[in-house]
């Protein structure tokens, strides 16, 4: 008998943005989430964004933001639906340097962000995408439960290491529409798992290339439909655990629930929901 997890409200399909470097055009990027009622990850380097405000050179299109715009932007009602996390302080290529720096600039960094966010910060994404067994642990060990990657799945696969997370697409890729049109389109066969889709870049690439009606028509195209789970990253990875967490009786018939999140799956036809706490005979 085939046992799946479902999103929240039985659905199949979960849509997550990822967005790198804490700069200007993320305001732009938000109003465009915020008007399809999606959701998405931002991930900030807390060196640059505890310096004064910046004044670029005529031209500078990787504009990052400095504390009090980055304060208003993600701390305040444009960013309330969406998650800040960790970019590493200085964004440094973590495989490069000693295992004491990489440990500073993971906790350096979430200090910071926790500081001015008043949140807790538990996500990551790798500078520069490089990773290994050693900023693996320096993450774990810093309390981060997730870090994506740059290395994209093109496919909508749910993560099954956390902290070598790779996402769906790069929205600079060619393939980037089609995958959308196909995640938007498409249905997970009986044998296969929900869909996780997460794209990933840099906002100020939409100004670079002239192309911000690329991410306009995609999110347009993706928002809006009652099918789809918009969440962010620490959303989903959250749900995923408490579905790992479900505890079953020998024969299958009963589950408990012993996380603080209601949890859906499908076991043998049976389509089921298990509230925090409770333990429920569902067959």
């Amino acid at each position: 008998m085939m046992m799946r997890m479902l999103f929240p409200e039985g659905k199949m399909k979960a849509l997550t943005f990822s967005y790198d470097d804490g700069v200007e055009q993320d305001i732009r990027l938000m109003e465009i989430f915020n008007k399809n009622g999606l959701k998405g990850t931002f991930n900030i380097n807390g060196e640059f964004m505890e310096q004064a405000e910046f004044t670029y050179p005529e031209g500078t299109i990787g504009r990052r933001m400095g504390y009090k715009l980055a304060k208003e932007t993600y701390g305040g009602e444009l960013g309330k639906n969406h998650e800040v996390a960790v970019h590493s302080y200085t964004h440094p290529f973590l495989t490069r340097v000693p295992r004491p720096i990489a440990n500073y600039e993971i906790t350096k960094d979430r200090e910071v962000l926790e500081s001015v966010f008043g949140r807790v910060i538990r996500g990551c994404a790798y500078p520069m995408g490089p990773f290994d067994d050693m900023t693996v642990e320096v993450l774990r060990n810093n309390g981060i439960a997730y870090a994506r990657t740059t290395q994209s799945t093109i496919n909508f696969s749910i993560p099954t290491d956390w902290l070598r997370m790779p996402p769906s697409i790069y929205h600079k890729d060619p393939r980037f529409m089609d995958l959308v049109e196909n995640f938007v389109n498409g249905q997970p066969g009986i044998w296969d798992t929900a869909w996780f889709f997460c794209i990933w870049g840099h906002a100020y690439e939409f100004d670079a290339d002239n192309n911000w009606e690329l991410m306009e028509t995609a999110c347009e195209k993706l928002g809006g439909r009652d099918d789809i789970w918009y969440a962010t990253n620490i959303e989903i990875y959250d749900y995923v655990e408490a579905f790992n967490r479900l505890h079953f009786s020998v024969k299958g018939k009963v589950v408990y629930n012993p996380s603080a999140i209601p949890v859906w799956f499908e076991y043998a036809d049976v389509t089921c929901c298990v509230q925090p706490g409770e333990t429920k005979t569902f067959r």
